[in-house]
């Protein structure tokens, strides 16, 4: 299943330095290849979450791991998911084993703007994130709007209301605009001096050298209206946490008033009601299958939510925001596409697959990458034991750059958290006793 058109009830897949080299019936195997006998199994691109906590809500879910919001400020896209993420999280090792191979980790919805997100890769034995960052994958600026910052901020600095909330994203914005402006002007005005500051100066009219001229003080640099910037830019991709249509509507207008693109809604419960408006603008929906009704404006979701922006055109993808959801993340494509088909929508199983794949990947701006079994692309695969859809599948083998992360029974990576008690092991070693002349204290 390549989730890019073709589905071939049976063929070959042939990985040549990390890549996928072909896909189709009948290839030969070249002399020296790894021939992995798949016969019977379904094999489909690796699973792509654009929504994901893991390491940075790390597990043990102690005080000590919640490095996911910096609840310090309504507005804080100084800071960097990547500055908090444990790379040995033990629920990465429970994602792998659901066919999980690269997810976007981003900063927590408590403020208006979070911070930058990162695209990572789930590699097992991975000590930093510097191991795991996708190559060359856009940062993101995860931004929420609705009830989170209201309720985080409304008793302390505000926002208290939503009129609070779009007034807090357009001071933000229009700050960056004018640092952009401030740092335009410099740059006009002292390039010249950076060209030329290692020449000699013009000797005067006595013949002496000249004074050379001092250098220009360039303006403060502030990290976090340098990121705002990068987004006006079209160089860092928005994730906007909400769930109600109208305040979509206001994001997408305060985006064109500042001449960026939102890239992705993110939960977006109520997207079936603006599905035309989201397919114009270009902007994805990041949806669950079924999981609503938990605040208000989480309360008017309906199960055929992704096949209704299927259907107007636009780009649904199946996302988690939950370490326990991320495992079957083909289920819930699963759940989503048979409600849009209970309903008349036509949905093909290749157009799901790319709910959890080819659209997140494109989401994440890696698409030219990964997301769909190309020619070109990386080998990041995953051997099903049955169709993807049923809820009686399991991954049984997870490739990435076409070397094995997991394989069922044989290659399961994990942490010390999971080591467990092992009863066919044998008895541990008696304790000594404690000499008598030492107490038990000491």
């Amino acid at each position: 299943m390549t989730a890019a058109g073709d589905i071939f009830e049976r063929a070959d897949l042939l990985v040549v330095g990390g890549r996928i080299s072909a896909v189709g019936p009948g290839l030969q195997a070249p002399d020296g290849a790894v021939v992995v006998d798949a016969a019977g199994k379904t094999i489909t691109p690796g699973v792509i979450d654009t929504h994901s906590h893991l390491g940075v809500y790390a597990a043990p879910g102690l005080n000590g791991h919640s490095d996911g919001n910096e609840a310090s400020a309504p507005t804080t896209a100084h800071v960097r998911a990547e500055d908090g993420y444990w790379p040995q999280d033990p629920q990465i090792d429970r994602a792998r084993a659901g066919g999980v191979t690269t997810a976007q980790i981003l900063p927590g919805s408590a403020n208006l703007i979070g911070g930058r997100s990162v695209t990572v890769r789930f590699l097992p034995d991975a000590r930093s994130v510097d191991d795991v960052k996708f190559p060359g994958a856009p940062y993101g600026l995860k931004m929420a709007c609705g009830e989170n910052p209201k309720r985080v901020y409304g008793d302390k600095s505000g926002p208290k209301t939503r009129m609070g909330n779009l007034a807090g994203f357009r001071d933000a914005f229009q700050k960056a605009k004018e640092y952009e402006r401030t740092w335009s002007k410099y740059r006009k005005d002292h390039g010249e001096w950076d060209k030329n500051k290692d020449k000699p100066a013009p000797a005067g009219k006595d013949g002496q050298p000249g004074k050379p001229p001092d250098e220009p003080q360039p303006p403060t640099r502030d990290f976090g209206l340098e990121t705002l910037g990068l987004v006006m830019k079209g160089e860092i991709l928005v994730h906007n946490h909400c769930y109600r249509a109208d305040e979509m509507t206001q994001m997408l207008d305060l985006a064109a008033t500042y001449g960026f693109k939102i890239r992705s809604f993110h939960h977006a419960v109520e997207a079936y009601k603006i599905a035309d408006r989201l397919a114009a603008a270009g902007t994805a929906a990041s949806v669950w299958a079924d999981w609503w009704g938990f605040k208000a404006e989480a309360f008017d979701g309906i199960l055929e939510n992704a096949a209704l922006l299927h259907a107007a055109g636009g780009r649904s993808i199946i996302h988690s925001d939950s370490p326990s959801g991320i495992q079957r993340l083909n289920q819930e494509a699963a759940k989503a596409m048979h409600a849009g088909r209970r309903m008349g929508v036509d949905i093909s199983e290749d157009d799901a697959l790319r709910w959890f794949t080819a659209n997140a990947a494109w989401a994440l701006g890696i698409d030219h990458e990964v997301g769909t079994l190309t020619p070109g692309k990386r080998a990041d695969l995953v051997v099903w034991s049955g169709s993807p859809f049923s809820v009686y599948t399991r991954a049984e083998q997870v490739y990435i750059d076409g070397e094995p992360v997991y394989l069922r029974g044989e290659l399961e990576p994990g942490t010390d958290f999971e080591l467990g008690y092992n009863p066919g092991a044998a008895p541990p070693a008696p304790v000594s006793p404690v000499p008598s002349n030492m107490s038990a204290a000491n």
